[in-house]
């Protein structure tokens, strides 16, 4: 997280960064980070909770820390940058992501895999 937030709130010259001429590739890029960061999120969430919360419960949190941390992080490149802009859209592929995400997990630990949510 701290290299995200880091490479989030860093400018890099155009010239450094190679380009990928794909239209809206880095909203495909938010959502594919977000996805993954709610999916892995819930599943150290559930390794490191010894209450055992019930799996609903443990998706609301952590789409909920992914979201209110994109919104900070696009807050962040407004006011603590001088080259970078928020954008409207990164807040909506990232909270796409995370809900996608949590649609993964949820379907994982649904029954119809043999992985369980409680030990």
């Amino acid at each position: 997280m701290v290299f995200i937030t880091t490479l989030s709130l860093f400018s890099f010259e155009e010239e450094s960064v190679p380009s990928i001429d794909i239209p809206h590739f880095d909203k495909l890029v938010h959502l594919t980070f977000y996805f993954v960061f709610t999916a892995l999120g819930c599943f150290a969430f559930r390794e490191m909770d010894r209450r055992n919360t019930p799996l609903k419960k443990a998706i609301v949190k952590i789409v909920l820390y992914a979201v209110i941390y994109g919104i900070i992080i696009e807050v962040l490149q407004g006011v603590a940058t001088k080259d970078r802009e928020p954008d409207l859209l990164d807040v909506l592929a990232n909270s796409l992501g995370a809900l996608f995400g949590s649609f993964s997990v949820k379907y994982i630990f649904s029954g119809k895999t043999s992985l369980k949510w409680m030990k």
